[in-house]
Formats: C-alpha cells, structure tokens, sequence
C-alpha cells in the first residue's frame, strides 16, 4: 500500500516536471533558432557584401590584365617603332636647324624651335620609362605612408578567409600604388580602413550592420573607380593600336612591323634632306 503511494506521487512529479518550460542547455531548438530583424538584415547585409566583393576582386583582375597586356604591347611598340619616331623627329629638328643657318629668318627660328621641343618630346617617350624605373627614390613621407596602410590592411591581420581574400586585393593595389608613387590611392585606402572601424555605439547585430554597410559602400565605390579607369585604359592611343594591331594580325599582317617598314623608309628621305641642306651651306660659305 505505502510502496503504490510512493510510485503515485513519483508519477505525479515526473508529469508536472514535463509541463515545466525548460531552460540552458534544455531549450527547444525552436526558441534557440528564432532570429530577431537585425540578425536577418545582418545576414542579407552580409551575402550583399560577399558579391560586392566578389565584383571588385573581378574588376581589379581584368584591369590589372588589360595594364599588364597594354604595358606588354607598349613595350613591343616602342622598341620597334618609338624609337624610329624618336630619330625620325630629331633629324627633322636638325634639318630645322640648318635652315636658320640657310635663310636667317624668324619664322625658321619659329619652325626650328618648335621641331626641337617635338623632338626632346619624343625622346622623352620613348626613353623616360627605363630612365623612371632607375630614378625610383619613394620620398621619406611615401614610405611612411605605405606603412601605415600595411599595418591595417595586411592579409595577416584579417579575421576570416573572406576578409583575407580582401585584404590581399587591397594590399595588391596599395603595392601599386607605392610603386608609382601614387600618395593619393595611399592614402584613400588609409581613410577608407579607419571610416570602416570607426567606433561605433553600442554592440550586437545592429553595430556589425552599420559596419557592414560602410565596407559595401566603399567596395561599390571603388567598382566604380575601376570601371572609369578601365573604360579611361581602352580610349587611350595605346589601346586603340593594340586593336588595330590585333585585326591586322586577324589578316596575317604585322602592324608594328609595318609602321617600323614606313618610318625606315622616312628617315633615309629625311637624311637625304639634311644631306642636301648641308651641301647648300657649304657651297654659300656657311
């Protein structure tokens, strides 16, 4: 009798006990899952970031491959035919030169002088990129500079993969930027890491929110940059060779070759001219 009161009650506790709510590590799954509205505009945020990103990681790779391709190009036209448009001007700016001497009159001084700057400008082409890379001396205040961007941006100090990936796309570009000597980029990107990490009041999902919104603007921002420099790249004189040189190439035709041909060719006129010029001083006693 004592021993089936004892099992009744022990029922009864065991029964109430499931009626109770539970709480730790007991909670339903359908309590633990609920999510609040921050948290799922954080996680919208968050995939808008991730193809923002994606974007600006692809526009920095095409551009970096159309600069390397047009730098290749560029450098395959000036060793076969800048040079030839280098000692084509000179020699015009010598025979310039000689006409003063000839005919002693303002507007072959006019003439002479405007060839020699034509001339000094061409050169200038030609030869200033090998000069440039040995003069590259980054001024005390560009190396500073640089540090202070390394030192938030570098791909070691990234919290996740995704922020690694980014951070090494930004530390690719700020290594361009301090080759060239470009304070400006340096310095935006410095500007653009401390308006990210500004503080910001407060904690949770609604403080990341923020914090994410700041990186997709500036990631939308920087898009556009690149889209501008790219379609700036493709309008230059260099790109609109290239193509011009690729659909020469489509009909089994050299174009820089072709243009080397036809300088030659201009330059042997113009030694003949200087040649003919010279004879005519001589022969007035000049």
């Amino acid at each position: 009798m004592w021993a089936s009161a004892r099992e009744a009650r022990t029922a009864l506790i065991n029964s109430d006990k499931l009626k109770l709510p539970l709480t730790g590590s007991r909670m339903p799954a359908e309590i633990i899952l609920q999510r609040t509205p921050d948290d799922d505009a954080l996680l919208d945020k968050r995939e808008q970031l991730a193809i923002v990103r994606t974007t600006l990681a692809e526009r920095e790779s095409e551009l970096a491959q159309i600069r390397a391709q047009l730098k290749t190009f560029e450098g395959r036209y000036v060793r076969q035919v800048g040079i030839l448009y280098a000692e084509l001007d000179d020699l015009e700016a010598r025979i310039a030169e000689r006409e003063v001497d000839l005919y002693d009159s303002d507007s072959a001084r006019r003439r002479a002088e405007e060839t020699r700057q034509r001339a000094q400008e061409t050169h200038d082409a030609a030869f200033s990129e090998a000069r440039e890379a040995e003069e590259f001396d980054p001024p005390p205040s560009l190396k500073t500079l640089f540090r202070e961007v390394a030192k938030r941006i570098h791909p070691d100090f990234a919290r996740d993969d995704a922020e690694q990936k980014h951070f090494t796309l930004l530390m690719a570009r700020a290594n361009q930027a301090y080759t060239r000597g470009d304070t400006e980029t340096l310095q935006r990107l410095l500007d653009d890491h401390r308006e990210i990490n500004a503080s910001i009041a407060g904690e949770g999902a609604a403080a990341e929110l923020l914090r994410i919104t700041r990186q997709i603007h500036h990631a939308e921002r920087d898009i556009a940059t690149l889209n501008a420099e790219r379609n700036t790249l493709l309008a230059s004189e260099i790109a609109q060779l290239h193509l011009d040189a690729e659909a020469a190439a489509r009909e089994h035709r050299d174009l820089l070759t072709e243009l080397a041909t036809n300088l030659r060719e201009q330059i042997a006129d113009a030694q003949r001219r200087f040649e003919l010029i010279d004879r005519q001083i001589s022969a007035h006693g000049k």
